[in-house]
């Protein structure tokens, strides 16, 4: 069972299935979002005197730097489950940035999108890979005939905790 996806996890995958597609999903960026935010949330005790102090989020402007370029996706697959997501969470994909080694990335690969983390530890020996966060997945060899892209860095990740 994964604990961070509450849900159980495939008995057994087939050992060349790797891939966790993920949708892609425009965001509408034009319009503000103000949402009522609690600061400092304690994980310990709670304090008493902070109770009632809010201020206001906007996911438009709090967490997209670049609306031009930023996506949503919805993730499908379990290939990233210990990497805290999970199949149902949306990923906020941005295009602009340049990925670097160890990013989680919406890659392009031959026709499919995926949701993996950069290994480019091999590009000296003329691969790259993209790698599960799921030891029952394989790591996909990226290699120069592959029709391949990184589409976008996954900045942040959306979670439903409660699975209706």
């Amino acid at each position: 069972m994964c604990y961070l996806c509450a849900h159980k996890l495939p008995v057994q995958q087939k050992p060349d299935k790797s891939m966790a597609n993920i949708r892609i999903i425009q965001g509408d960026f034009k319009r503000r979002l103000d949402l009522l935010l609690a600061p400092g949330i304690k994980a310990g005790f709670p304090s008493p005197a902070d109770d009632y102090q809010h201020e206001s989020l906007d996911f438009n402007r709090d967490l997209i730097r670049n609306p031009e370029s930023t996506f949503y996706g919805r993730v499908e697959g379990d290939s990233m489950i210990e990497a805290g997501i999970c199949d149902g969470d949306i990923a906020v994909i941005d295009r602009s940035l340049e990925a670097h080694d160890g990013d989680i990335v919406v890659g392009y690969i031959n026709e499919e999108f995926t949701i993996k983390y950069l290994d480019l530890k091999h590009r000296k020996d003329g691969y790259i890979e993209l790698r599960p966060a799921n030891k029952d997945f394989n790591p996909i060899r990226v290699q120069t005939d592959d029709n391949f892209e990184v589409w976008g860095v996954v900045v942040w990740t959306i979670k439903n905790w409660r699975h209706y």
